[in-house]
């Protein structure tokens, strides 16, 4: 599971020393051999296993979902061969080609791209390149990294200068620094920041173009060719850092199609350059500054016929391609099989400590190696189940969850089916964990118990989504389901925190399964031998029990209390 703010990033300090504990029993073979599955329960083992009170007839092939199996898929997803499964890197593509090898041992078709498992998608990471990034104002040249810094955006920009004070319109509170000023083919002149009594609180969750414009969104809306910025204090107090950082590599971020036009080239002028490019105007740059500082700034206005400014970034562009894994299995009612129960884990991890000593893999067996495996185990219980549902289940494996949710982020913007017939999304992430009696470590306390479990976001969206997960649970295995992180003011924010969220965006109700945060949570001991499988197996029937009945249940689920504007951004 994604961490707060949806970025988590491997730590290398401490906690890169702490030894891994080794499986138990007969899976304890060494660090060479946990690539191999764990051995079959013993007949002990197996009579423990979650058995309901009565034969679950009414949810098909159930029980064909086992701790057993359980337990072999995660020693090996969770293995050190798969090196931390970063999005993107090799450990991640084999965990890929595994789930899709066994999607297509137990005959569930193909649901990505051109026949195949696998939804590609583009990361990117940008940098500026010194050869021919220059500037100039009249002529006179200046210098990148003395005389100004770029963002690793490609362009070319060359013209008139319009001033556009702040460069923001925020509608609610009645600000537009664009009244009465054209930037149609000009090169816009702002001063960096918010103007005063704004901050990003006032414009996250709202539209670009529609209920506010920065100076870049409003540039590439209309028409300008490029912005220059008059740089902040703190811009200038780091000018060096803010150089050095462009020209390194940026961290990947998943590619996005570009919003409101055509991407233009930014510059951050210093003094000496904004001074020139204000050099006779009715504005000097130290009266700007004071008005800045006054949180005053005057309108804006177009400098002179004969102010000419040129500037080029040249910026290099770094491309790799991931994947989601999917997997469809077809209902039977003709028309019902047009719509979808989607059931979805992350595959990916944070890859492995840099810069350490002895053991680096976090491999990420609970979070989420529980619920890639969880959700393998359920695709392959129904492909083998004499009997299918009448809707059609769609199997979506996303990676890069852990860097901000992209992997879901891009499916639910690139559907393989269409996002309107998908009825429901059940997301399962970190459901491995129980925690022990007489456990008194803080970093568990809110871990649950063998027969407890967190369901998250089943009765915020639909009321009729909410019944039937406890009607299902309280029918079958009464796990002990636990509402707190509902609750609006969690300061946790668990419910946008896992890929569920990007399909509660869309208009889709959800439900997250998530047994609770740990002492190992994103850290080098979150190994295979740590996970109750026993629970596993519980969650994992109780997920195919719910996928069940909402597949053949007459009717989708309502959705009664659609997220708000300010909740799905």
């Amino acid at each position: 599971m994604a961490g707060a703010m949806a970025v988590s990033q491997p730590s290398g300090n401490a906690q890169v020393k702490r030894e891994k504990a080794k499986p138990s029993g007969a899976a304890a073979q060494g660090k060479q051999d946990k690539t191999k599955p764990a051995p079959t329960p013993a007949p002990q083992e197996r009579q423990e296993a979650a058995k309901p009170a009565t034969t679950p007839e009414q949810f098909g092939n159930v029980e064909a979902i086992t701790a057993a199996q359980l337990k072999e898929w995660l020693y090996v997803v969770a293995s050190d061969d798969m090196e931390g499964r970063d999005t993107p890197s090799r450990g991640l593509d084999l965990t890929a080609k595994f789930i899709a090898d066994h999607l297509s041992q137990c005959g569930v078709k193909p649901g990505g791209d051109d026949g195949t498992y696998f939804q590609k998608f583009a990361l990117t990471s940008r940098r500026v390149t010194p050869e021919l990034t220059i500037a100039s104002v009249n002529g006179q040249g200046f210098k990148l990294g003395e005389d100004f810094i770029a963002e690793p955006a490609q362009g070319q920009a060359s013209g008139r200068i319009v001033y556009v004070s702040h460069g923001y319109m925020i509608r609610a509170k009645d600000i537009d620094a664009y009244q009465g000023v054209d930037v149609k083919g000009k090169i816009m002149l702002a001063v960096e920041g918010f103007p005063r009594g704004v901050s990003f609180q006032d414009i996250r969750g709202k539209k670009a173009g529609e209920e506010y414009d920065s100076p870049e969104t409003y540039a590439r809306a209309h028409g300008a060719r490029g912005v220059i910025y008059i740089p902040s204090s703190s811009t200038l107090t780091f000018w060096q850092n803010r150089h050095k950082f462009s020209l390194s590599p940026s961290r990947m971020r998943l590619e996005r199609p570009q919003q409101g036009g055509l991407n233009i080239p930014i510059i951050y002028a210093s003094e000496k350059m904004v001074k020139a490019i204000l050099d006779g105007e009715k504005l000097d740059y130290e009266t700007i500054r004071k008005q800045a500082a006054e949180g005053a700034l005057g309108e804006g206005f177009d400098l002179g016929a004969g102010k000419q400014a040129s500037f080029n970034v040249n910026a290099k562009i770094d491309m790799a391609i991931t994947q989601n894994v999917v997997g469809v299995i077809e209902g039977v009612d003709p028309l019902l099989k047009k719509e979808y129960v989607a059931i979805g884990a992350h595959y990916d991890h944070v890859g492995m400590a840099k810069n350490a000593e002895g053991d680096r893999i976090f491999n990420g067996a609970d979070d989420d190696g529980s619920g890639t495996v969880a959700t393998l185990a359920i695709a392959q219980a129904l492909a083998k189940s004499p009997e299918r549902p009448k809707r059609s289940i769609i199997f979506v494996w996303h990676a890069g969850e852990e860097k901000g949710l992209w992997g879901s982020e891009f499916f639910t913007t690139n559907p393989t089916v269409p996002i309107e017939q998908i009825v429901t999304q059940l997301n399962i992430d970190m459901i491995g964990r129980s925690k022990k009696e007489g456990d008194n470590n803080p970093a568990n306390k809110d871990l649950t118990g063998p027969n407890a479990l967190y369901v998250i976001g089943s009765k915020m969206m639909s009321t009729d989504l909410g019944n039937l997960s406890e009607e299902v649970n309280n029918s079958y295995l009464k796990l002990a389901f636990n509402y707190k992180y509902d609750d609006p003011n969690d300061s946790e924010r668990f419910f946008y925190r896992s890929d569920h969220f990007n399909y509660a965006k869309k208009g889709v109700p959800i439900i997250f399964y998530f047994s609770g945060v740990h002492e190992d949570y994103h850290g080098l001991a979150d190994t295979a031998d740590k996970i109750d499988y026993q629970k596993m197996e519980k969650v994992a029937r109780t997920v195919f029990a719910m996928m069940w009945r909402l597949a053949n249940a007459p009717a989708r689920p309502k959705v009664d209390k659609p997220l708000s504007p300010q909740e799905t951004n």
